[in-house]
């Protein structure tokens, strides 16, 4: 049995951020899958691909730690801006590709530089499975 394969209109949640946020799909593939673009392990581009997780309440975020410093130690969350440098992690199988690149699967994580694990909590779409 496959797992679900991503597309626009996922929603993720980071383990530091407030809220869940949405995955945009620029259709530069032209694949659909649900009817809408379908994604692949590089479709990570902050604020383009991984919108706002809302607050952020990690303190190796460097504006987490200034602002929880100027409360004296009290954990001050900040406004989230994801910074996702690396591609999602593992990405369906070499032998799913969509432009070059393995096609996204609902099990793939994403890493932030301030050490939230973006995890995909609803694909999109559940009738197209990736082997």
């Amino acid at each position: 049995m496959g797992c679900p394969q991503v597309c626009a209109s996922a929603t993720l949640q980071c383990s530091f951020g407030a809220a869940p946020a949405v995955l945009n799909v620029l259709p530069v593939n032209r694949t659909l899958t649900g009817g809408l673009p379908a994604a692949n392990i590089m479709d990570h581009i902050p604020l383009v691909n991984v919108t706002t997780f809302g607050m952020c309440m990690s303190l190796a975020n460097p504006t987490v730690a200034a602002a929880t410093a100027a409360a004296l130690g009290v954990l001050t969350p900040m406004p989230c801006i994801p910074a996702t440098a690396t591609p999602w992690i593992p990405g369906g199988p070499p032998t799913v590709l969509l432009g070059s690149m393995p096609a996204l699967d609902a099990n793939s994580t994403l890493m932030c530089n301030w050490a939230g694990v973006i995890k995909i909590v609803m694909p999109g779409q559940m009738q197209m499975l990736i082997p």
